[in-house]
C-alpha cells in the first residue's frame, strides 16, 4: 500500500505528451468519463523495470522480520541457516535469477510466478477474492434499487469505453503537490487494465487460465440465482442508451422466474480442480454457448432482492449472500441490494486491489456526479423481453450432486467467517498526520495490540504494498510485525511509525525480494530446495499466519 495522495495528472504533462506524440482529435461523445490529451498507456514503455535487490539485503530483511517472532535459541538457528544459504547455494540461485531477468526484459521477474501463485492454487476463490463496499449515493433518493444499479452499470460501461479509446488519464502518483513541473511524481503501471473487462478465470486441472474476449458486447446480470444477458454495445461501438439499460434491468427485477433448484453460480466457490471437472461436465451436457456468454460478458451485475441492515450483517450479506447469486470467476462483479447498498467482488489473479480501487473510485464518482438516470426517469419503451436473454443450463445427476456439495462447502466456509467492525470517533488519519504519525503504521500496531490482547501472543503478519511504479510490478508483502515490545509501545510510537514508513518505501521501490518461488523454478537444485525449505519452516510459522490488510 502506498501512503500518498492520488492527484490527477497535471496539465503540464499534456505539453510533454504533445512533444512526444501527435495530438489527437477528441471525440465529442458523451459516452466517455474523461477525454485525456495524454493517451492512457503513454508512459507504459518508459516505466522502469523492477530491480532485484542484493542477496545480502534480502537476508538482512528476512532476519529482521523473524527476530520479533523467535526465541533467542530459535533465532540463532534461523540465523545460521540463512547464513549458510547466503554463502552457499543462495549465490548460485541469485545469479540464475539475475540471468533469467535479463533475458525477459519485457516484464518483471515476479510477474509470471506471481500469476502462477494464484492460478495454480486449488483452494476456493473465497480465500483470495477481494471484496469491498461502495459508499451510498450522497443523494438519498438515488439509492433506489433500479436507479442505483442502472447508474453504476452505465458508469462502468462509460469507463470501459473511455479506457479502450485511450482517453483515460494515465495514472501518475504525486508524493508532493505539483507545481510547474512533475516533481517527485511517478507514472504507474497500467498493464493490468486490459483484463478488467470481458475477462473470466477459467478453472483447469492443476492450473486455471485467464480468458479475455473484448468482442463480447453484452453484460451478464444475476438475480435470484438466475442469469440474464443483453447487448450494451452496438456494431458501431455506441453504448446502449441509459433509459434502455434501465428498462432491461427493470424487466429483470420484475421477472417472476423462481430461483433455480440447482444454481450453477455456487460452483465457482468450489475447490478449483472440483470446479474444473464439473465445468467440463457442463460442456459435455450441451452448455457451451451459455458458458461462452458467461465468460465473455463485459462485466457482471448481481442484483440482490434482500434489503440490508446496517452493520456486519450488511457486509456479510452484500459481499457473499448465499453464494448462488455470485460468479466468483469474473474479473469483477458489481453487487447492488434492494435497499441500494453496493459492493464489488474482484478475482485477484489478474490484478491487484490498488487497480480496482482506482477503477471503482472513477465509476463511483461518475455515477454520483453525472447520473445517467434519475428517480423520475421513465424507462425507454423497448421490447426487453426480446432483448434480454435468460440462460438455461442442462444439468445431469452428477452436476446436481456437485451443486449440492458446493452449497454445503460454501455454508461451511461462511460459518467460519466472522465479520465485525466498529467506528472510532475520537480521531482519525488527519489527527495522526498532525502529530507526524503514519496512519497506516498506527493501524498495523492496533492489529497487533488487538490480537495480543485477545490471544496473549503475536503472530507473523504481512501487509500488501503496490509496486506499480515498475513495469508489471504487482505487489510486495511488508512484514509489519517489528521487534518493539508492547511494554515500550507508548514510548516507541514515533519510532515504529518511522520504521513502518521505511518498510513501505523500501517495498514500493522494489528493494524487497520475492525470490523463493522464482529461483526454485529456475534451478531444480535439490540442495537449494532443502535449504529454502529449512529457512521457511522455522518456528516463526508455529502460529497461524494472519494477513492483515488496511
Amino acid at each position: 500500500m502506498l501512503c500518498c495522495k492520488w492527484i490527477p495528472p497535471h496539465p503540464c504533462q499534456y505539453n510533454l505528451a504533445k512533444n512526444g506524440c501527435s495530438a489527437r482529435p477528441l471525440p465529442s461523445s458523451g459516452d466517455y468519463l474523461q477525454q485525456s490529451l495524454v493517451p492512457t498507456m503513454h508512459y507504459q514503455k518508459s516505466l522502469p523495470r523492477l530491480p532485484i535487490p542484493n542477496l545480502e539485503d534480502t537476508m538482512r530483511r528476512f532476519l529482521a522480520a523473524k527476530r520479533p517472532l523467535l526465541s533467542d535459541h530459535q533465532f540463532r538457528t534461523t540465523e545460521k541457516i540463512a547464513q549458510d544459504f547466503l554463502n552457499g547455494v543462495g549465490r548460485e540461485l541469485h545469479k540464475e535469477l539475475v540471468a533469467k531477468d535479463k533475458i525477459n526484459n519485457h516484464t518483471s521477474y515476479i510477474s509470471g510466478p506471481w500469476l502462477d501463485m494464484y492460478l495454480k492454487n486449488r483452494k476456493s476463490l473465497l480465500h483470495f477474492n477481494i471484496f469491498g463496499l461502495l459508499p451510498p449515493d450522497p443523494k438519498t433518493e438515488y439509492n433506489q434499487h433500479l436507479v442505483r444499479a442502472t447508474n453504476l452499470l452505465c458508469s462502468t460501461l462509460r469507463y470501459m469505453k473511455t479506457l479502450r479509446a485511450g482517453l483515460l488519464e494515465p495514472n501518475v502518483l504525486h508524493f508532493q503537490p505539483y507545481g510547474a513541473q512533475m516533481v517527485d511524481a511517478y507514472p504507474l503501471d497500467m498493464s493490468q487494465y486490459h483484463r478488467v473487462f470481458n475477462t473470466t478465470r477459467i478453472p483447469g486441472q492443476g492450473r486455471d487460465e485467464l480468458f479475455t474476449n473484448e468482442k463480447g458486447h453484452h453484460v451478464r446480470v444475476m438475480r435470484n440465482g438466475n442469469m440474464y444477458v443483453f447487448a450494451v454495445v452496438d456494431r458501431d461501438g455506441n453504448l446502449l442508451k441509459p433509459t434502455e439499460i434501465q428498462a432491461h434491468l427493470n424487466y429483470i427485477l420484475t421477472d417472476l422466474t423462481p430461483a433455480p433448484a440447482f444454481p450453477i453460480g455456487i460452483l465457482t466457490s468450489e475447490n478449483r480442480d472440483v470446479w474444473a471437472e464439473l465445468r467440463d461436465k457442463l460442456v459435455n451436457c450441451g452448455n457451451t454457448d451459455n458458458l461462452r456468454l458467461v465468460d465473455s460478458a463485459a462485466c457482471c451485475l448481481c442484483l440482490d432482492d434482500a434489503s440490508m441492515k446496517k452493520g456486519d450483517d450488511m457486509l456479510h450479506s452484500l459481499l457473499l449472500a448465499n453464494g448462488c447469486n455470485r460468479w466468483l470467476d469474473k474479473s469483477f462483479s458489481l453487487h447492488v441490494s434492494k435497499s441500494g447498498e453496493a459492493g464489488i467482488c474482484m478475482e485477484h489473479s489478474w490484478g491487484d486491489g490498488m487497480t480496482m480501487t482506482d477503477i471503482l473510485g472513477k465509476i463511483y464518482k461518475d455515477s454520483t456526479e453525472q447520473p445517467q438516470v434519475h428517480p423520475g426517469s421513465v424507462a425507454a419503451a423497448v421490447d426487453s423481453a426480446s432483448a434480454v436473454h435468460q440462460l438455461q443450463f442442462n444439468l445431469d445427476s452428477v452436476l446436481k450432486n456437485g451443486i449440492k456439495k458446493a452449497n454445503d462447502n460454501f455454508d461451511l466456509h461462511v460459518s467460519q467467517l466472522s465479520i465485525d467492525f466498529m467506528i472510532f470517533g475520537k480521531g482519525g488519519k488527519e489527527t495522526m498526520k498532525k502529530n507526524n504519525l503514519s496512519p497506516d503504521s498506527m493501524a498495523q500496531l492496533a492489529f497487533q495490540m488487538g490480537f495480543l490482547r485477545m490471544r496473549g501472543q503475536t503472530v507473523p503478519t504481512s501487509e500488501p504494498c503496490s509496486m506499480a511504479r515498475f513495469k508489471h510490478g504487482r505487489l510486495e508483502l511488508i512484514p509489519s510485525r517489528d521487534q518493539h515490545s508492547v511494554q515500550q509501545l507508548k514510548a516507541m510510537l514515533y519510532q515504529c511509525s518511522r520504521y513502518h514508513r521505511q518498510l513501505v518505501n523500501e517495498a514500493s521501490m522494489g528493494e524487497f525480494n520475492i525470490f523463493v518461488p522464482i529461483i526454485c523454478d529456475t534451478i531444480n537444485a535439490k540442495k537449494g530446495e532443502e535449504i529454502l525449505f529449512n529457512i521457511l519452516e522455522q518456528p516463526s510459522k508455529i502460529n497461524s499466519i494472519s494477513q492483515l490488510h488496511f
